[in-house]
């Protein structure tokens, strides 16, 4: 495989999590694309600013080719975890457009650099700082493909849509009734394996 096939290979998962995460902004309100949806407040439109951030640090920082991007959310005293949720006077065009631009800054630099240069991360231990081109895009790869999957589970929880992209949901066919089927096969299957295990079973059941 050639240096060339290598990168592209690379940009294609990269950009296939891109859109996916994307596309499940789509078709939503601005109060459903910010709302907290677990314990920890994971929300769409901070899963977005979460992974744009995470693109401008590891593809444009770290190979010193700072994007110019104002982010104070990860300067020096923000709050913890404000690259993690839209405030009201966060726009999502602004958050998209930060993210669209991030990618373009980062396939710059894949582009501009051999997957063997080694970088120096900026929020990494002085002498364990080192990366090289290839593993900083693997690791975003990895980021942003774990962040689709909470986006896709946060989606189907707010209006039931699912679907890997838009050309292809990736999911068996069935109506709403088949998987209501569905679920509740696994839902009497879980209860059985609690029961016949010794269990005691969901709360309220014995």
């Amino acid at each position: 495989m050639t240096a060339s096939d290598a990168k592209a290979d690379l940009h294609f998962y990269l950009q296939s999590a891109r859109d996916a995460l994307l596309w499940k902004l789509e078709g939503l309100s601005e109060y459903d694309i910010r709302r907290p949806h677990t314990p920890t407040g994971t929300n769409l439109l901070g899963l977005v600013k979460h992974v744009a951030t995470v693109e401008l640090g590891y593809l444009g920082d770290t190979f010193g080719r700072p994007s110019g991007e104002a982010l104070p959310w990860v300067e020096e005293g923000a709050e913890a975890n404000a690259d993690m949720w839209a405030t009201a006077d966060e726009s999502r065009e602004q958050i998209v457009g930060l993210y669209r631009r991030a990618w373009a800054h980062a396939d710059a630099t894949i582009d501009a650099l051999p997957l063997d240069t080694v970088g120096k991360v900026p929020w990494w231990p002085s002498g364990r700082d080192e990366v090289t081109l290839h593993h900083a895009v693997v690791r975003v790869i990895a980021d942003t493909h774990r962040h689709a999957g909470h986006a896709d589970i946060i989606r189907e929880l707010t209006d039931g849509a699912v679907g890997m992209n838009k050309g292809n949901d990736n999911m068996p066919p069935g109506d709403s009734a088949w998987w209501e089927k569905h679920r509740s096969r696994l839902e009497r299957a879980a209860r059985d394996a609690e029961r016949d295990r010794g269990g005691r079973g969901p709360a309220g059941l014995r």
